[in-house]
């Protein structure tokens, strides 16, 4: 895992409040919504569980973002619980995954392969793209860690869809599909603990009643 899962303080936080911290995540937060509304559609027509488990991914980066945005330069306190909320919401997510993808097991066809695969290589260039925007942010607090390791997870998982398309294509089965649904799943729901932990710890930390970031000025708001 990136980052310190001991480290309570207000580690790097004026690169948090950097006006340009801000504007990468108004393109992720973009780039994210439109994403999970291309793959929830596709979705549907291939009759894909991966693809359904990682447009319910990017949707619930978007929301990880919109939070990011509204906490930035306020108090330790302040963002620990909007990460506690969002780790919460990472691991009901891969819950209801894990939970979809056995119901599918009992009763699904194979999808279609093809509209997988398309879909996967189109989503990973965005995933790619919005994780090397963020690369330089991975470290210090909860807040921001909780969005790196969602960008981390969205291209691991987007490579695990392309190799689930190749294995329905080549086997004709469902199983390479829901498997794939499984890993995405188990991979917010480590992310999930990890970011917990983190903002548990913060929470518990003498700096956690400090002064908002000293370094957030009005400028850091403009997008």
């Amino acid at each position: 895992m990136p980052g310190c899962t001991d480290c309570p303080s207000d580690v790097g936080n004026t690169a948090v409040s950097d006006p340009l911290f801000r504007r990468v995540l108004w393109i992720a937060l973009l780039a994210n919504f439109t994403m999970f509304i291309v793959e929830i559609i596709a979705s549907r027509l291939g009759d894909s569980m991966s693809l359904q488990a990682d447009a319910l991914d990017f949707f619930s980066d978007s929301a990880n973002y919109a939070i990011s945005l509204f906490v930035v330069g306020m108090a330790l306190t302040a963002r620990a619980r909007a990460s506690l909320f969002k780790g919460a919401s990472m691991a009901l997510f891969g819950t209801w995954v894990i939970g979809s993808a056995v119901y599918r097991a009992i009763e699904g066809s194979a999808p279609d392969a093809s509209t997988m695969g398309t879909i996967a290589v189109l989503a990973l260039a965005v995933n790619v793209a919005v994780a090397a925007m963020l690369y330089r942010f991975r470290d210090g607090d909860s807040n921001r860690q909780s969005i790196w390791l969602c960008s981390r997870n969205d291209a691991i998982g987007n490579i695990a869809v392309m190799l689930a398309a190749a294995g329905v294509f080549a086997s004709g089965s469902r199983w390479p599909d829901l498997l794939v649904a499984a890993i995405i799943a188990a991979l917010n729901l480590s992310a999930a603990l990890h970011v917990i932990r983190l903002a548990t710890t913060e929470l518990h930390s003498p700096d956690s009643d400090g002064e908002p970031d000293p370094s957030f000025t009005a400028t850091a708001g403009v997008p």
